[in-house]
């Protein structure tokens, strides 16, 4: 019989989870099927009750869902706690344990598949959702001379430097100080807000962007994002989206269920959109 397992979302209709993780487990041997759920607003561990039921082993956990699946969770993991959201939930023990690889995709993605060191740099991080809780702790363990978290609310940043303080500096800031006392130029630039999914852009200057800086977008598959259009304005060359970070957290989520990590190279290599 078939290992079970799932992704969970609302809306879900346009995932590629099940496409990657089918693909991985042709690839390293393994016997799995996985299925995409849409759950009911507000009935979110009704449904992972019954997928658990029916023999159901893990699920990747998309929006709107991730709180919910921290919330449900009998365990969390390090990364999870931190972030205070899950994206991928364990039952192979009778228990359910939450993990966020969010970050660690992020990380991944930037440093091993596009070469992009971050050890000794400066990351500017865009937004305080998540996302961006996600991505710190990753980019903490790659010492960085400075990371830091901007936020419309200004509030919210430093309540997020705070609780990260036991494992580096993060410097919480506002959007006008990047014009003003933050001023200055950033090796990686990081859009974690929901800016382009309502095609809007952050407030954040040109000024920004080092000589021979990367720009990131989080959001995948919608070619030249607002954010991303204005670092390629600004005279950045080195542009990346989200699908990089997409199939490494999906392979970290394969590897925590299965023992075994698959290749990513040629489902990112699969699923690039290109930049334009």
């Amino acid at each position: 019989m078939s290992a079970r397992y799932a992704v969970i979302g609302n809306p879900i209709g346009h995932t590629k989870s099940p496409a990657i993780h089918t693909a991985f487990a042709q690839a390293t041997g393994q016997n799995l099927t996985y299925t995409a759920i849409e759950g009911k607003l507000g009935g979110f561990a009704a449904e992972i009750d019954a997928f658990r039921a029916a023999g159901g082993m893990g699920v990747n956990i998309t929006t709107p869902f991730k709180l919910d699946a921290f919330a449900y969770a009998d365990r969390l993991k390090p990364g999870a706690q931190l972030a205070g959201a899950v994206n991928c939930l364990n039952f192979a023990d009778g228990k359910a344990e939450g993990e966020n690889f969010d970050g660690l995709g992020l990380t991944r993605d930037i440093v091993a598949n596009l070469g992009v060191a971050l050890r000794g740099k400066r990351i500017l991080l865009l937004g305080a959702g998540g996302a961006a809780r996600g991505a710190l702790l990753p980019f903490l363990h790659e010492q960085p001379e400075e990371l830091v978290i901007v936020n419309r609310t200004l509030a919210k940043a430093i309540a997020i430097s705070e609780q990260f303080a036991s494992h580096g500096t993060i410097i919480a800031t506002g959007y006008e100080a990047l014009s003003g006392e933050r001023a200055g130029q950033y090796d990686v630039v990081v859009n974690a807000t929901s800016a382009s999914l309502h095609q809007e852009l952050p407030p954040v200057p040109t000024s920004v962007f080092r000589s021979g800086a990367l720009a990131y977008e989080l959001l995948y598959g919608k070619g030249l994002t607002p954010f991303l259009r204005l670092a390629r304005e600004a005279g950045v060359t080195r542009l990346a989206d989200g699908v990089g970070m997409l199939v490494e957290q999906a392979a970290e989520a394969f590897a925590w269920w299965r023992g075994i990590r698959p290749d990513t190279a040629g489902m990112i290599n699969q699923m690039t959109v290109k930049l334009a």
